[in-house]
């Protein structure tokens, strides 16, 4: 497992804060991996999920540092979201 999907799985645990997420959902991080969230939190793994969000290392990274907005990702093209936008919403007020 690489460094930025162990860096990512312990961010997003953090912002989860222990509550998990209600849904499935799974990032990948282009060249990297995926991560994959759901009510046990976040874990590095590549299984079906309701949503699957698609992104470059820089711009996960920025996601979760609270420097770009997943919805500003998204409307620029630095996020591709595929599958249940209802679960990527909820995800996103979870990442802010």
């Amino acid at each position: 497992m690489s460094d930025v999907i162990t860096h990512a799985v312990t961010a997003l645990n953090d912002k989860l804060a222990g509550e998990g997420f209600d849904g499935t959902a799974k990032f990948v991080i282009e060249d990297e991996g995926a991560i994959m969230l759901d009510a046990d939190g976040a874990r590095a793994a590549d299984e079906d999920a309701e949503v699957t969000m698609t992104a470059d290392t820089d711009t996960f990274r920025s996601i979760l540092d609270g420097d770009l907005n997943p919805a500003a990702a998204f409307m620029s093209g630095r996020l591709k979201i595929d599958g249940d936008m209802g679960a990527a919403m909820r995800l996103g007020s979870a990442l802010a």
